[in-house]
């Protein structure tokens, strides 16, 4: 079965991403025009996350290690690492996480 989401009438999380399609193995979301923000808590999440940035910067930091993301770029945080995300200029990205992020 094929499942179409539009951007235009999907629903909002609980941490202002818009929950795009949705698999037993696999999930994608989208972080539209996110505010510059230095104080995102430090987090472990128990799935792996992969992600491409659409428009703005932000930089990633993971196990201690930290690189800027811009248009064009994406990232991989592997399940368990410590990461955190600032955001530099309003942030606009898709990602997919397996298994889907709850």
């Amino acid at each position: 079965m094929t499942t179409k989401i539009s951007t235009k009438n999907a629903r909002a999380g609980a941490h202002g991403e818009i929950g795009l399609a949705k698999g037993e193995r696999v999930a994608m979301r989208m972080w539209r025009h996110e505010p510059p923000t230095d104080d995102k808590p430090s987090a472990s999440r128990p799935y792996e996350t992969v992600g491409y940035v659409i428009s703005g910067r932000a930089e990633l930091t993971v196990g201690g290690e930290t690189v800027t993301l811009e248009p064009g770029d994406s990232w991989l945080v592997p399940a368990g690492a410590e990461h955190t995300y600032t955001i530099l200029e309003e942030f606009t990205a898709v990602e997919a996480t397996a298994p889907p992020a709850a």
